[in-house]
């Protein structure tokens, strides 16, 4: 199985529980074809989709056509994510209470977001680091001090808090499992005015006393979490943990509704869902509209699998990016200066190198 392959093998397992015919599909594949274990493993471990692809293959009795040495490794693998995430839930619900005590409203965001919402039929499919939440503006600042107050101090060699920052600096407790990122903003610069707090606060929703993004918006920044934030549109790349979510709220919204609820943003968004319709092997739920520029995004996105010289489209994007950075850098003086304290940072400098694959990633 070359990468491609197996990509798609693992995207069809993560929706075998819900849609039939990829049901089918598989476990056609699973008694007929010789599975790249080895790769399935290795593609799904650096997706962080390995315990949601134990869990869907579980669900739906497909385990026996695994080797069960296997087995007890994704098994293993699982148990332990479950064990986490229950701990990460109970301190998510200790920050609710805090914070609520204090007047302030967190509205949690991506995988501890989904885990508080009941998202998953087992928590264990989700693989979680930092516990992600957003505040206004306003309480920014206070929420900051209430969770310094209260033992939770920056992790050792982190950088100063720079106010360009959609987050503070990662703050972390000992007898907690999660480091806690307090966003302001949850999108780059250039598309905050469209997607902030203003805009997801007024449908945010209370599931189980927390609040949380409504199901169009979880959507929506499970894709911006991957295109935007993490440059997935530029370098026609896509995350499968971002996929798989996106995959599962569309079960719980119109998926081609949402990103037709933004503006700018639509178009990237778009995109994504197309690759995800793609991947996932045409599920109706993940229905995207066609348009001549997605049409286009879609054969750069696929050609990535076959076309050996992927080097030069990438360097063609990185490109583009450098010529749109050095022309805010010669415009914008408060740019300039924002720039140089980023490229000194040696947290955004490991950022780099883990997204390059030259350092390895903490649960996300």
């Amino acid at each position: 199985m070359n990468y491609k392959e197996t990509l798609f093998f693992i995207a069809k397992c993560l929706t075998i529980s819900l849609e039939e015919k990829n049901r089918q599909e598989i476990e056609k594949q699973l008694k007929s074809t010789s599975i790249d274990w080895d790769a399935v493993v290795k593609v799904s471990t650096a997706h962080y989709v390995f315990p949601a692809l134990y869990c869907n293959l579980k669900r739906v009795d497909f385990l026996q056509y695994l080797p069960q040495e296997l087995v007890s490794y994704m098994e293993y693998i699982t148990n332990i994510n479950r064990e986490r995430n229950e701990q990460i839930i109970f301190q998510a619900n200790e920050l609710n209470t805090l914070l609520l005590a204090n007047n302030i409203t967190p509205i949690f965001l991506k995988g501890t977001g989904n885990l508080l919402a009941g998202l998953y039929e087992d928590i264990a499919e989700r693989m979680v680091g930092d516990i992600d939440f957003l505040v206004s503006k306003k309480e920014f600042f206070s929420t900051i001090e209430i969770f310094k107050n209260n033992s939770y101090g920056k992790e050792e060699n982190q950088k100063d808090f720079n106010t360009r920052n959609r987050h503070y600096t990662r703050l972390v407790k000992k007898v907690h499992i999660a480091a806690v990122e307090i966003h302001k903003e949850i999108i780059t610069e250039k598309y905050m005015n469209e997607f902030n707090y203003s805009f997801v606060e007024k449908d945010s929703q209370v599931i189980n006393g927390v609040s949380v993004l409504s199901y169009t918006n979880k959507l929506n920044l499970s894709i911006i979490a991957n295109q935007i934030n993490d440059d997935g549109f530029y370098y026609k790349t896509m995350a499968l943990r971002n996929a798989y979510d996106v995959f599962l709220l569309s079960k719980k919204t119109s998926a081609k509704a949402a990103v037709y609820t933004l503006d700018k943003l639509k178009h990237p968004l778009n995109c994504f869902l197309a690759a995800c319709y793609e991947v996932f092997n045409s599920v109706d739920s993940l229905e995207y509209n066609n348009t001549k520029k997605v049409a286009s995004y879609l054969r750069d996105f696929n050609s990535q699998f076959t076309n050996p010289i992927r080097k030069k489209r990438i360097s063609k994007n990185i490109i583009k990016r450098i010529l749109y950075i050095l022309y805010k850098f010669i415009i914008i003086k408060g740019y300039r200066v924002w720039l140089f304290n980023l490229l000194i940072d040696k947290d955004w400098q490991h950022e780099k190198l883990v997204r390059l694959g030259i350092k390895s990633e903490r649960f996300k």
